[in-house]
């Protein structure tokens, strides 16, 4: 969205990196109209214009937008509640990203290190996955498990590590939301970002390594026989 088909016309790269670490909503699937219509459920209870909230929610722990909003409702058992509830009451109104389950399933496979790092709480990570049956990682990083929200990097600091990976080491962030992009950077990541939500001009402003336009544009070849990396394949990168 944002850059026309003939932009996205980057040659083939192949890259190798310790592990790969994925955002969820936007990067993994959309459920963009699920959250719309939950928001919009969701600030009618509140009294709150459910526009206003949408305007500033997509990337953002459901727990800090309501912190501003009504900070009553801002504690996890409300918050787990309430997103848990999304994948049933609205999964026929989200779809998978393309290219997503083909490269969810190569990685996990193979046993490469791979980990989701959401803004969303486990009920609603999990009722996802179930619901659009796709692979569970043996790793993550939920909102309920950092003290502060994208674009601050902990969440991502937390996700290489429980991957069981150090600074030094290479990582790859796939992203959505600009918020999410500066937040893998600056935990010292590659970020490769996705014009599934946001504009091209908005991921590039945020230090976007590379920009595709969905997961299709991205491949796992497979082990490096040498240093035993994972070797990823990009193309279709905006010029």
């Amino acid at each position: 969205m944002g850059s026309t088909p003939d932009a996205f016309a980057g040659p083939p790269e192949v890259h190798l990196f310790a592990g790969v670490l994925f955002d969820m909503d936007g990067t993994i699937i959309d459920s963009t109209d699920a959250i719309t219509k939950h928001w919009h459920k969701l600030g009618k209870e509140l009294g709150i214009d459910p526009e206003v909230i949408l305007a500033t929610s997509h990337g953002r722990r459901s727990i800090d937008t309501l912190a501003v909003l009504d900070p009553a409702k801002a504690n996890w058992d409300y918050v787990r509640h309430v997103e848990g509830l999304i994948p049933t009451a609205y999964g026929a109104d989200a779809v998978e990203i393309l290219g997503a389950r083909t490269l969810l399933g190569s990685l996990d496979g193979d046993g490469a290190r791979w980990a989701i790092v959401t803004s969303g709480t486990r009920p609603l990570m999990d009722g996802w996955l179930a619901r659009m049956q796709l692979a569970y990682p043996k790793h993550s990083v939920v909102a309920e498990d950092v003290e502060r929200g994208k674009p601050d990097p902990s969440c991502y600091t937390l996700g290489k590590s429980r991957l069981g990976l150090g600074p030094d080491d290479a990582v790859l962030v796939i992203e959505d939301a600009p918020a999410g992009v500066r937040a893998g950077k600056a935990a010292g990541c590659r970020v490769l970002g996705l014009t599934t939500t946001h504009q091209e001009g908005q991921m590039r402003d945020a230090g976007a390594d590379w920009i595709v336009p969905d997961l299709r544009s991205v491949a796992y070849l497979g082990r490096d026989e040498q240093s035993g990396l994972l070797r990823l394949r990009v193309c279709d990168t905006v010029l």
